[in-house]
């Protein structure tokens, strides 16, 4: 898992940006899944995804049976905010558990489904990336030194500039 650079808020489209500066590697995904939420200040068992691997013994769950080995990063709490939404994941959270869920069907398994694609679209790229993405994306390349790294790379491909 690469943790150099990981992402805070409603992502992997919204999120910003946080320097972490970790790269973690297992044959279990439960518990590289277990120890990156423990990092980010979660606990890994209150997740029904990890709380369900680790019970089906699909993996290991549970932090305190899993081995680290490497740098001490036992301490280490990003503080991220698993619950703050964008105005596209509270649409989203609205249709598979909220109340639009009576029109999923409808709404995302129908002929119909393209306008989910284009209001996608309309919003991330016309609205949240000019507006905020951008600003979050010069920064972490201006003041970091992953950032700056990947800046001395050709630009071929870098729609952001």
């Amino acid at each position: 898992m690469d943790g150099t650079v990981a992402g805070d808020g409603p992502g992997p489209r919204a999120m910003r940006p946080v320097v972490a500066n970790v790269i973690l590697a297992s044959g279990d995904q439960v518990a590289i899944d277990a120890v990156s939420a423990k990092m980010m200040g979660l606990e890994p068992l209150e997740l029904d995804f990890i709380r369900l691997a680790h019970e089906r013994g699909l993996g290991v769950g549970d932090p305190r049976e899993i081995e680290l080995v490497g740098d001490d990063i036992s301490g280490m709490n990003l503080r991220f905010s698993p619950h703050e939404d964008t105005f596209a994941s509270r649409g989203q959270k609205a249709i598979y558990h909220g109340w639009l869920k009576p029109f999923e069907h409808f709404l995302l398994r129908s002929p119909l489904v393209p306008w989910a694609y284009v209001a996608s679209r309309l919003y991330h790229d016309a609205f949240w990336y000019p507006f905020i993405g951008k600003k979050r994306v010069q920064k972490i390349l201006d003041e970091s030194e992953w950032g700056r790294l990947f800046l001395r790379y050709p630009p071929e491909g870098m729609y952001w500039k």
